[in-house]
């Protein structure tokens, strides 16, 4: 029986050595806070702004007589003959499909960009991150904002902001 609370002690005794060993390999990162401090991100967001510039012009545009088609309408269809009426209500109507259908395809396209120049700038934070690891031999990397706290030492966000700008 002493034998087993031997072996049962040297094994707690193992596995805390283990632990304290593993939590000097685990660093934290600050993902969110890299990517806002990026220049890139700024350049990205100019360089979508002006790909969907004459598009969000047009939109624009649509909206503009539209908006003036509907207020007419609202303002002289009491006085409009009923053929007139309908047609100018058949062509708000149109108007208005065709609006919402491009600024549908619009937002989709426009999503789509943004999460693609997301992504890009998000894979060069990780391949940072995986290099500065591997450099100072950390086994675990976690993102800080998914953690409660964690001692400074640990924090490698820093050096990851270098290696990635």
């Amino acid at each position: 029986m002493k034998q087993f609370f031997y072996i049962a002690g040297f094994s707690l005794f193992l596995s805390t050595c283990a632990i304290a060993e593993a939590s000097d390999k685990i660093a934290v990162v600050n993902m969110s806070s890299i990517f806002q401090q990026l220049p890139e991100r700024a350049a990205s967001a100019q360089k979508l702004e002006n790909e969907f510039k004459e598009r969000t012009t047009e939109l624009q545009g649509m909206e503009h007589d539209l908006q003036t088609k509907i207020r007419r309408l609202q303002r002289d269809g009491f006085t409009m003959k009923p053929s007139e009426r309908i047609s100018m209500e058949q062509e708000v109507i149109q108007q208005r499909e065709s609006f919402s259908n491009k600024v549908q395809v619009f937002d989709q396209d426009n999503r789509r960009r943004q999460i693609e120049e997301r992504n890009k700038i998000l894979e060069r934070i990780q391949n940072a991150v995986k290099k500065i690891a591997r450099s100072q031999g950390y086994d675990i990397v976690f993102d800080q904002n998914a953690i409660a706290y964690v001692a400074q030492s640990k924090d490698i966000t820093d050096d990851v902001l270098k290696q990635v700008q």
